[in-house]
């Protein structure tokens, strides 16, 4: 290997682990997030409220596409992922109140 092929290699190598790394804060984050829907969803089911709040949902969209557009991620993307999450939180939300 050349020298240019092995910087490369050294440089994929760490960009790689940053990566990795990242993931890792990624579903950690992600845990927590969770962790505090979850609470949420159960103080809901305990006072009968709706497991969605389609304003609240909405604010946070519009927040999250304005920080994508200061971290310079596409916001088309940014509002997709919390739209995913949101679905998944609904869910969570209404598995609570069928158990109440």
């Amino acid at each position: 290997m050349t020298d240019a092929v092995n910087r490369a290699a050294a440089v994929l190598k760490e960009h790689r682990e940053s990566i990795d790394r990242l993931d890792a804060i990624l579903i950690y984050t992600l845990g927590e997030r969770f962790k505090h829907t979850q609470a949420v969803g159960k103080l809901k089911a305990e006072h009968d409220l709706p497991p969605s709040d389609p304003a609240r949902e909405a604010t946070q969209i519009a927040r999250l596409e304005d920080l994508a557009n200061r971290a310079d991620v596409d916001p088309e993307f940014a509002k997709k992922f919390l739209n995913f999450i949101i679905a998944e939180v609904i869910q969570h939300h209404k598995s609570h109140q069928s158990k109440s």
